[in-house]
């Protein structure tokens, strides 16, 4: 317990509210902070409902009614709050991306506390931004994202980084994208929005939110409310090549000046795009790894859903 108390305005605006709490006991570690977020939206009047990821069924089925609630609560890593947008999309219902996963990107994004109380007030507040999703598909079956799907070496680096999780936590993609000193190159065969492109590299970035860990950027000009991706092409060398790519987007964030690193990847923004290589290339999507491979598509769904979120549309942009 935080022993914060909730002010009277919070709990006035929680009164009545019917909140849905979709939750993933497997995600991240050590003890949830889930009952303590509960207890605070109870005291302040609202009618809770959890419902617990079960493996063999459908997240569709855990939203079905969804019309009956007045806000969706994702508790999980970024895999289970990108899951749930899509289930969700275009339903209109304030969704809560909770953190409760190892990286949390997705809250990371959208500058979510990570104390329960404070995550309450988010909730009363109802502030909240509509912002694009993604929808992947791959052999006829479609699944979404919110933050970013990948091809190549980012894909190899969340593989590399199951084991050490437990360990090490947000860390262990750190150490993993160290491993990543010479992965497999081969070449890409894009489709962007009807257009033919192909080059030779480690992967293929389908970005929709545009920053890492401590919101450092990514890469300048992603807007998760554009209506398009921004593709990120890596060409060569190892996955931490980015970093100078990173340096570069924090210094345009502060009006630094101009970029002082180059030739590292190539961005382009698509409404639709195409990935395939001559090898098959390992896929992951908000941080699951899948075993499907390349080939696989990916469309922009504009204004899919509402997330709740303490900052402005314009502070999600790099």
């Amino acid at each position: 317990m935080t022993g914060q108390t909730t002010p009277p305005e919070a709990a006035s605006a929680l009164e009545g509210k019917r909140v849905l709490i979709v939750f993933n006991p497997r995600s991240g570690q050590g003890e949830s902070t889930l009952p303590d977020f509960v207890e605070r939206l109870e005291a302040g009047g609202a009618q809770v409902t959890q419902r617990e990821l079960q493996p063999n069924t459908p997240l569709p089925e855990y939203v079905h009614d969804l019309e009956r609630y007045s806000v969706l609560v994702a508790a999980g890593g970024d895999g289970t709050v990108s899951s749930l947008a899509y289930a969700a999309r275009y339903k209109n219902v304030p969704l809560l991306a909770y953190p409760a996963g190892t990286a949390n990107l997705i809250a990371q994004n959208l500058d979510l506390p990570r104390d329960p109380a404070e995550l309450a007030l988010v909730v009363a507040s109802g502030h909240t931004v509509r912002v694009d999703l993604g929808e992947i598909e791959v052999k006829g079956e479609k699944s979404g994202f919110a933050m970013l799907a990948g091809a190549g070496a980012d894909a190899a680096m969340i593989r590399d980084s199951e084991d050490l999780k437990e360990r090490f936590g947000v860390m262990a993609y750190v150490l993993s994208a160290m491993k990543q000193l010479n992965p497999k190159k081969t070449r890409f065969h894009l489709v962007i929005d009807g257009e033919k492109r192909t080059f030779e590299g480690i992967g293929v970035m389908v970005a929709n939110f545009g920053m890492a860990n401590y919101r450092l950027p990514i890469t300048s000009d992603i807007s998760p409310s554009d209506g398009r991706f921004t593709l990120v092409l890596l060409r060569a060398g190892n996955i931490l090549r980015l970093v100078p790519n990173l340096i570069d987007s924090v210094r345009a964030k502060l009006n630094l000046g101009d970029p002082v690193f180059s030739g590292n990847l190539e961005t382009l923004t698509a409404k639709t795009v195409t990935v395939d290589a001559d090898e098959p290339f390992p896929l992951q999507y908000d941080g699951e790894l899948h075993v499907e491979t390349t080939p696989f598509t990916a469309r922009i769904l504009p204004g899919a859903i509402r997330f709740l979120t303490p900052v402005r549309k314009a502070d999600l942009d790099t």
